[in-house]
């Protein structure tokens, strides 16, 4: 690891204890990390991601799994997951998710590659969001 488990003036042993709290155990993964990037990365993950904030964490661990999915980094898939799963989320849940991510790349590909004009599609998607939040919902048909 970055040395997490020694001294470095980077604070790596207050970081290793703060692990050994929260996960039982100091990951090696972290020994992936530059040794000058290891506090600040820790600290963003410890209060932020892992931390509860404005965004309920099953969610922050959703949004993470569908931009992973979308970059295809198998380690992230495998963590968003899993921190879902233990923050509660569903298998329909991260189905979902994974497919909002590339649903959301799929748009982006065609209105990017079609070259359509931002602020006329700006003016549509106020115009149907002033409508589905002023209306009730349609029917959806049948499948």
């Amino acid at each position: 690891m970055a040395k997490v488990s020694g001294t470095s003036g980077n604070g790596s042993k207050q970081i290793e204890q703060e692990m050994i709290a929260r996960f039982g155990f100091a990951p090696d993964f972290y020994q992936a990390l530059p040794e000058s990037a290891l506090a600040d990365e820790w600290a963003v993950q410890r209060d932020f991601e892992l931390a509860e904030t404005v965004i309920p964490n099953k969610y922050k661990e959703l949004i993470g799994l569908a931009v992973a999915a979308h970059i295809k980094c198998r380690y992230c898939i495998y963590f968003h997951s899993e921190a879902a799963k233990a923050f509660g989320a569903s298998d329909e849940e991260l189905k979902e998710a994974a497919f909002m991510g590339g649903m959301t790349a799929q748009f982006s590909n065609t209105l990017t590659g079609m070259q359509v004009e931002l602020d006329h599609f700006k003016r549509e998607v106020d115009r149907a969001i002033e409508h589905m939040t002023s209306h009730e919902p349609a029917a959806s048909p049948a499948h």
